[in-house]
């Protein structure tokens, strides 16, 4: 009966082991703090609106900052040139308390971004940008 009391015990023991070693706090990712500016934001305007033709407009702010808006429609819709053309911007704050504000076009040519802190190439000369002739 001791015998079987120990081996008892002892499985006892190896689970509650096992269960206070699985409920230890995962590692990984930080967790945003429950007292964060961001991890409270709330969504004080939102609106949406979808057209019969397929264009349409959006837009948001939220409490911490954050504001979007976008509008996209087709263009040269039904022919070779057809393409999707989105613009629009959005704004936050940085951890420097810096607001930065981006625009931004999508279309047949690609993505282009413009805001004040992305940085740019410098210009090209003409001479650079000619067609030049490796071989003659």
């Amino acid at each position: 009966m001791q015998l079987l009391s120990s081996a008892y015990v002892v499985a006892v023991l190896a689970l509650c082991s096992l269960c206070l070693v699985t409920a230890q706090p995962q590692r990984g990712l930080a967790q945003p703090r429950g007292n964060s500016y961001d991890a409270n934001a709330v969504i004080l305007k939102q609106n949406f609106d979808l057209n019969p033709d397929g264009s349409y407009q959006y837009n948001y702010e939220t409490s911490n900052g954050i504001r979007a808006d976008e509008a996209g429609y087709l263009k040269n819709p039904g022919s070779q040139l057809e393409a999707q053309v989105m613009q629009g911007s959005y704004s936050y704050t940085g951890p420097d308390g810096v607001l930065y504000t981006i625009t931004y076009i999508a279309d047949e040519n690609g993505f282009r971004a413009e805001g004040a802190h992305i940085p740019t190439p410098p210009p090209v000369s003409p001479a650079a940008a000619a067609p030049r002739r490796f071989f003659k």
